[in-house]
């Protein structure tokens, strides 16, 4: 069952310190979002659309509710969201996801989402908004990323 996005949001925002923006915070729920579907047979981690807007994926309703931080570091405003039990397995996705992305600002966050082989760059279309990007999809980018990198193991480069 998918979490709620703002149970999510927090959640990444605890992890993190609560010192990302409203587009950090984005970018690492779209990649949580992924890892999840990834590891769970297009499962979704929370309920929620992305869509493909000029600094990556987006979602919506989050961002309209987190942009009264503008650029600064979203504070608490998840009143409504739910504690992840310790035993809850989404807890490793998303900690997975913060652990291995939450080091990277918003540029780099943003390079990494705007992958050439990814789901934004496939639905995107410069200065439009309101193009979902397809669940299908970011479950296919999950996948297209682990087969690029075995193909780097392989040649024996580093990811």
């Amino acid at each position: 069952m998918a979490a709620r996005l703002e149970s999510v949001a927090k959640y990444i925002c605890e992890r993190t310190g609560w010192t990302k923006s409203n587009l950090e915070l984005q970018k690492l729920l779209y990649l949580a979002q992924m890892f999840h579907m990834g590891r769970n047979n297009g499962a979704r981690l929370f309920d929620g659309e992305f869509q493909a807007w000029d600094y990556g994926p987006v979602e919506p309703d989050l961002y309209h509710r987190a942009k009264i931080f503008g650029a600064d570091r979203v504070q608490d405003i998840f009143h409504n969201a739910l504690t992840f039990k310790e035993s809850d397995p989404r807890r490793k996705v998303m900690d997975d996801v913060c652990a291995k992305f939450a080091k990277y600002g918003a540029g780099d966050l943003v390079d990494i989402t705007h992958w050439d082989e990814g789901a934004w760059a496939r639905n995107y279309v410069p200065s439009r908004r309101h193009i979902i990007i397809p669940d299908r999809e970011i479950w296919e980018e999950y996948n297209t990323r682990q087969e690029r990198a075995r193909e780097r193991r392989s040649r024996g480069v580093q990811s």
